[in-house]
């Protein structure tokens, strides 16, 4: 009995590394994909952003009387 219970505490030693090891990097990669998502959204604010104000100036053009495609050249 003293051998089995010193062969599993040899084995379980290594096992609990590898499975720590292994949360490990899945955290590592939430993380970096956490990290990505954020950029990602940060893109998406600033080209909503800029479209916004795109079709700020487009209304403004048309209230103004010009088209925005279709501009007269003096």
């Amino acid at each position: 009995m003293t051998g089995l219970v010193a062969v599993v505490m040899i084995f379980s030693i290594p096992i609990i590394a590898i499975v720590t090891n292994h949360f490990q990097t899945q955290s590592k990669i939430k993380h970096k994909m956490i990290r990505e998502e954020i950029e990602l959204e940060k893109l998406k604010h600033e080209n909503f952003l800029l479209e916004t104000e795109k079709m700020k100036l487009e209304l403004e053009q048309i209230k103004i009387g010009e088209s925005p495609n279709n501009k007269q050249v003096f």
